[in-house]
């Protein structure tokens, strides 16, 4: 990776967290001097992760009006993971079969990660770690048109997840992660589905029945 795209891929994970996190509000206006500042990099890398983000759903390219972070609809929820249900479970099964051992290790970091942030009450810092989890995901799978598509839906995922949030959800989500992880280093294909459909189905549920709270 050059050190333009690794700056623009910096500059992506701080924006994306922003946005995840509420911190850039849905449907606020937002101007690309405001995107860099935050960003702490340059014009051009800055302009790459806008490009990713705008690709993604997340910042809206509006004529005449600017940059808008994307609204928060009542369908997302149910649009996100009507996918992810489908294929998350396919992509871990790949994953257990074909990771390296290098990228077993790295999730079983993600994995400590998260639990430290269990404890430690840290959503935030579970968010990151999920987000690392999921680039491994991607980086490892074989497939480069199911990660194509999951990309986004899972950072929409986490955008959802954290506006209804809190730490006892934190702490199922963590110990069914764990769950997916561990299969994946066991390098079990059929468990790490299995995994991954009981994280997919607590998501679902747990989201579902914040909206009629």
């Amino acid at each position: 990776m050059s050190e333009t795209s690794s700056q623009a891929h910096l500059a992506y994970l701080t924006l994306e967290s922003l946005i995840v996190t509420l911190k850039l509000r849905p449907g606020s206006l937002v101007t690309e001097k405001q995107l860099i500042d935050l960003a702490g990099h340059g014009r051009t890398p800055v302009r790459e992760a806008i490009q990713k983000l705008s690709w993604q759903g997340l910042i809206e390219v509006r004529a005449r009006v600017g940059l808008q972070i994307t609204v928060i609809k009542p369908e997302d929820h149910l649009h996100v993971m009507q996918v992810r249900r489908t294929l998350e479970p396919l992509a871990a099964a790949l994953v257990a079969e074909h990771a390296s051992a290098q990228a077993r290790a790295a999730m079983i970091e993600c994995a400590q990660a998260m639990t430290a942030c269990s404890i430690n009450a840290d959503m935030e810092g579970f968010l990151a770690a999920d987000k690392a989890f999921d680039e491994i995901m991607e980086a490892t799978c074989p497939n480069a048109y199911l990660t194509s598509a999951l990309a986004p839906l899972q950072t929409h995922a986490r955008r959802l997840w954290f506006s209804t949030a809190s730490t006892q959800h934190m702490d199922r989500s963590v110990d069914l992660h764990v769950k997916v992880i561990r299969a994946i280093n066991q390098a079990d294909p059929t468990a790490a589905a299995t995994a991954m459909d009981d994280l997919m189905d607590y998501l679902g549920e747990r989201y579902s029945a914040a909206r009629q709270t």
